[in-house]
Protein backbone atom coordinates (compact mmCIF):
# COMPACT_ATOMS: atom_id res chain seq x y z
CA UNK A 1 0.00 0.00 0.00
CA UNK A 2 1.30 3.46 -0.89
CA UNK A 3 2.34 5.57 2.07
CA UNK A 4 -0.18 8.34 1.34
CA UNK A 5 -3.08 5.89 1.37
CA UNK A 6 -1.69 4.11 4.45
CA UNK A 7 -1.52 7.30 6.52
CA UNK A 8 -4.93 8.47 5.29
CA UNK A 9 -6.49 5.12 6.26
CA UNK A 10 -4.94 5.46 9.73
CA UNK A 11 -6.72 8.80 10.19
CA UNK A 12 -3.78 11.19 9.87
CA UNK A 13 -5.76 13.28 7.40
CA UNK A 14 -7.24 13.27 3.91
CA UNK A 15 -4.97 12.17 1.09
CA UNK A 16 -4.42 15.82 0.23
CA UNK A 17 -3.50 16.62 3.84
CA UNK A 18 -1.16 13.63 4.05
CA UNK A 19 0.55 14.67 0.81
CA UNK A 20 1.16 18.05 2.47
CA UNK A 21 2.76 16.25 5.44
CA UNK A 22 5.22 14.59 3.08
CA UNK A 23 6.03 17.92 1.42
CA UNK A 24 6.70 19.45 4.85
CA UNK A 25 9.06 16.61 5.80
CA UNK A 26 6.89 15.45 8.70
CA UNK A 27 7.08 11.78 7.70
CA UNK A 28 10.45 10.12 8.36
CA UNK A 29 12.00 6.77 9.05
CA UNK A 30 13.28 5.64 12.45
CA UNK A 31 16.61 7.39 11.84
CA UNK A 32 14.96 10.69 11.00
CA UNK A 33 15.46 10.53 7.25
CA UNK A 34 12.63 12.23 5.37
CA UNK A 35 10.38 9.80 3.50
CA UNK A 36 8.65 10.37 0.20
CA UNK A 37 5.23 9.16 -0.85
CA UNK A 38 6.58 6.44 -3.15
CA UNK A 39 9.11 5.02 -0.67
CA UNK A 40 8.72 1.42 0.45
CA UNK A 41 9.25 1.23 4.21
CA UNK A 42 8.22 -1.25 6.89
CA UNK A 43 5.26 -0.05 8.96
CA UNK A 44 7.19 -0.17 12.24
CA UNK A 45 9.96 2.04 10.79
CA UNK A 46 7.69 4.96 9.87
CA UNK A 47 7.52 8.05 12.07
CA UNK A 48 5.06 10.97 11.90
CA UNK A 49 6.47 14.10 13.54
CA UNK A 50 8.94 11.79 15.29
CA UNK A 51 6.29 9.46 16.73
CA UNK A 52 5.84 5.81 15.70
CA UNK A 53 3.05 5.16 13.23
CA UNK A 54 -0.23 3.94 14.71
CA UNK A 55 -0.90 0.20 14.47
CA UNK A 56 -2.21 -1.09 11.12
CA UNK A 57 -5.64 -2.56 10.63
CA UNK A 58 -6.30 -5.02 13.43
CA UNK A 59 -6.15 -2.41 16.21
CA UNK A 60 -8.10 -3.56 19.27
CA UNK A 61 -8.28 -1.64 22.51
CA UNK A 62 -10.00 -1.63 25.87
CA UNK A 63 -11.52 1.59 27.19
CA UNK A 64 -12.73 2.34 30.70
CA UNK A 65 -15.80 4.28 29.64
CA UNK A 66 -17.03 6.92 32.11
CA UNK A 67 -20.67 7.78 32.59
CA UNK A 68 -21.89 10.58 30.34
CA UNK A 69 -20.19 9.38 27.14
CA UNK A 70 -22.04 7.96 24.14
CA UNK A 71 -20.88 5.06 21.96
CA UNK A 72 -21.29 6.94 18.68
CA UNK A 73 -19.37 8.92 16.09
CA UNK A 74 -22.18 11.38 15.36
CA UNK A 75 -24.34 12.02 18.44
CA UNK A 76 -24.20 15.38 20.17
CA UNK A 77 -22.44 15.71 23.49
CA UNK A 78 -19.48 13.73 24.78
CA UNK A 79 -18.46 10.72 22.70
CA UNK A 80 -16.15 7.80 23.50
CA UNK A 81 -13.90 8.98 20.65
CA UNK A 82 -13.19 12.15 22.63
CA UNK A 83 -11.16 9.93 24.98
CA UNK A 84 -8.91 8.61 22.19
CA UNK A 85 -6.41 10.25 19.83
CA UNK A 86 -8.56 12.29 17.38
CA UNK A 87 -7.32 10.38 14.33
CA UNK A 88 -8.67 7.09 15.71
CA UNK A 89 -12.15 8.35 14.84
CA UNK A 90 -11.12 8.68 11.18
CA UNK A 91 -9.48 5.30 10.65
CA UNK A 92 -10.62 3.17 7.72
CA UNK A 93 -11.90 0.58 8.42
CA UNK A 94 -13.65 2.42 11.24
CA UNK A 95 -12.70 1.72 14.86
CA UNK A 96 -16.02 0.50 16.26
CA UNK A 97 -17.24 -0.27 19.74
CA UNK A 98 -17.95 -3.96 20.26
CA UNK A 99 -21.54 -3.65 21.34
CA UNK A 100 -22.53 -0.55 23.28
CA UNK A 101 -22.74 0.79 26.79
CA UNK A 102 -25.47 3.38 27.17
CA UNK A 103 -24.58 6.94 28.15
CA UNK A 104 -25.24 6.37 31.85
CA UNK A 105 -23.28 3.08 32.07
CA UNK A 106 -19.56 2.99 32.84
CA UNK A 107 -16.96 0.28 32.54
CA UNK A 108 -15.18 -2.03 30.13
CA UNK A 109 -15.75 -1.28 26.46
CA UNK A 110 -13.90 -3.08 23.67
CA UNK A 111 -13.17 -1.35 20.36
CA UNK A 112 -11.71 -2.77 17.15
CA UNK A 113 -11.38 -2.20 13.41
CA UNK A 114 -11.15 -5.95 12.81
CA UNK A 115 -14.59 -7.00 11.56
CA UNK A 116 -13.96 -10.71 11.96
CA UNK A 117 -12.84 -10.26 15.57
CA UNK A 118 -15.84 -8.05 16.33
CA UNK A 119 -18.25 -10.70 15.06
CA UNK A 120 -16.42 -13.41 16.97
CA UNK A 121 -16.75 -11.46 20.23
CA UNK A 122 -20.46 -10.72 19.84
CA UNK A 123 -21.38 -14.16 18.49
CA UNK A 124 -23.38 -16.30 20.95
CA UNK A 125 -21.09 -19.18 19.98
CA UNK A 126 -18.22 -17.44 21.77
CA UNK A 127 -20.13 -17.75 25.06
CA UNK A 128 -18.54 -14.59 26.45
CA UNK A 129 -20.33 -13.62 29.61
CA UNK A 130 -20.46 -10.05 30.89
CA UNK A 131 -20.30 -9.00 34.54
CA UNK A 132 -22.00 -5.85 35.81
CA UNK A 133 -21.84 -4.08 39.16
CA UNK A 134 -25.29 -2.73 39.95
CA UNK A 135 -26.48 -0.11 42.45
CA UNK A 136 -30.24 -0.08 43.01
CA UNK A 137 -32.80 2.47 44.13
CA UNK A 138 -34.59 0.02 46.45
CA UNK A 139 -33.50 -2.86 48.67
CA UNK A 140 -33.44 -6.27 47.08
CA UNK A 141 -36.40 -8.43 48.12
CA UNK A 142 -34.48 -11.71 48.19
CA UNK A 143 -36.10 -13.60 45.32
CA UNK A 144 -34.30 -11.85 42.47
CA UNK A 145 -31.41 -14.34 42.17
CA UNK A 146 -33.81 -17.26 41.76
CA UNK A 147 -35.90 -15.41 39.17
CA UNK A 148 -32.87 -14.37 37.14
CA UNK A 149 -31.45 -17.91 37.25
CA UNK A 150 -34.73 -19.57 36.26
CA UNK A 151 -34.45 -19.08 32.51
CA UNK A 152 -38.15 -18.14 32.46
CA UNK A 153 -38.00 -14.36 33.01
CA UNK A 154 -39.72 -12.60 30.11
CA UNK A 155 -39.01 -8.91 29.61
CA UNK A 156 -41.61 -6.46 28.40
CA UNK A 157 -41.83 -6.39 24.57
CA UNK A 158 -39.79 -9.61 24.27
CA UNK A 159 -41.25 -12.92 23.10
CA UNK A 160 -38.40 -15.12 24.30
CA UNK A 161 -37.38 -15.69 27.94
CA UNK A 162 -33.93 -14.64 29.09
CA UNK A 163 -31.13 -17.12 29.47
CA UNK A 164 -30.30 -17.90 33.11
CA UNK A 165 -28.16 -15.19 34.73
CA UNK A 166 -26.27 -15.19 38.03
CA UNK A 167 -26.91 -12.56 40.70
CA UNK A 168 -24.52 -12.19 43.64
CA UNK A 169 -25.84 -9.88 46.35
CA UNK A 170 -23.20 -7.62 47.90
CA UNK A 171 -25.46 -5.46 50.10
CA UNK A 172 -29.19 -4.64 50.24
CA UNK A 173 -28.82 -2.34 47.23
CA UNK A 174 -25.65 -3.59 45.54
CA UNK A 175 -25.05 -6.72 43.49
CA UNK A 176 -23.07 -8.27 40.67
CA UNK A 177 -25.03 -9.64 37.73
CA UNK A 178 -23.46 -11.95 35.14
CA UNK A 179 -25.22 -12.22 31.77
CA UNK A 180 -24.73 -14.78 29.00
CA UNK A 181 -26.44 -12.84 26.26
CA UNK A 182 -26.82 -9.20 25.29
CA UNK A 183 -30.24 -7.63 24.84
CA UNK A 184 -31.16 -3.97 24.66
CA UNK A 185 -30.74 -2.34 28.09
CA UNK A 186 -30.97 -5.84 29.53
CA UNK A 187 -29.73 -5.21 33.07
CA UNK A 188 -31.99 -2.19 33.59
CA UNK A 189 -34.99 -4.03 32.16
CA UNK A 190 -34.36 -7.11 34.31
CA UNK A 191 -34.46 -5.11 37.53
CA UNK A 192 -37.49 -3.15 36.30
CA UNK A 193 -39.20 -6.52 35.78
CA UNK A 194 -38.75 -7.31 39.48
CA UNK A 195 -39.93 -3.88 40.63
CA UNK A 196 -36.62 -2.08 41.11
CA UNK A 197 -34.64 0.67 39.39
CA UNK A 198 -30.93 0.74 38.50
CA UNK A 199 -29.26 3.91 39.77
CA UNK A 200 -25.70 3.07 38.69
CA UNK A 201 -24.39 0.42 36.32
CA UNK A 202 -20.77 -0.57 35.66
CA UNK A 203 -19.44 -3.36 33.42
CA UNK A 204 -16.41 -4.90 35.09
CA UNK A 205 -15.65 -7.89 32.86
CA UNK A 206 -16.18 -9.33 29.38
CA UNK A 207 -15.25 -12.99 29.02
CA UNK A 208 -11.98 -13.47 30.87
CA UNK A 209 -10.89 -9.84 30.43
CA UNK A 210 -11.32 -7.36 33.29
CA UNK A 211 -10.46 -3.68 33.65
CA UNK A 212 -7.70 -4.34 36.17
CA UNK A 213 -6.08 -1.06 37.17
CA UNK A 214 -7.28 0.88 34.12
CA UNK A 215 -8.59 4.22 35.39
CA UNK A 216 -11.80 5.89 34.30
CA UNK A 217 -11.37 7.47 30.87
CA UNK A 218 -8.14 5.55 30.25
CA UNK A 219 -7.53 3.01 27.50
CA UNK A 220 -4.88 0.59 26.33
CA UNK A 221 -4.22 -1.48 23.24
CA UNK A 222 -4.78 -5.22 23.47
CA UNK A 223 -2.28 -7.80 22.27
CA UNK A 224 -2.58 -11.48 21.42
CA UNK A 225 -2.22 -12.47 25.08
CA UNK A 226 -5.10 -10.17 26.04
CA UNK A 227 -7.32 -11.71 23.36
CA UNK A 228 -6.43 -15.18 24.62
CA UNK A 229 -7.51 -14.00 28.08
CA UNK A 230 -10.73 -12.58 26.65
CA UNK A 231 -11.76 -15.90 25.12
CA UNK A 232 -10.40 -18.05 27.94
CA UNK A 233 -13.68 -18.33 29.81
CA UNK A 234 -13.73 -20.93 32.61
Amino acid sequence: MKLVKLLANLGYGSRKQVQGMFREGLVTDAEGEVLYADDVVAHEAIRVEGEPLDPPQGLTLMLHKPRGYTCSTKDKGRLIYDLLPPRYRDRAPVLSSVGRLDRDTSGLLLMTDDGALLHRIVSPKSRLDKAYEVTLAEDLRGDEAARFASGTLLLESDDKPLLPAELEVRSPREAELVLHEGRYHQVRRMFAAVGNHVEALHRSRVGGLALGGLGEGQWRMLDAADLDTLFNVP
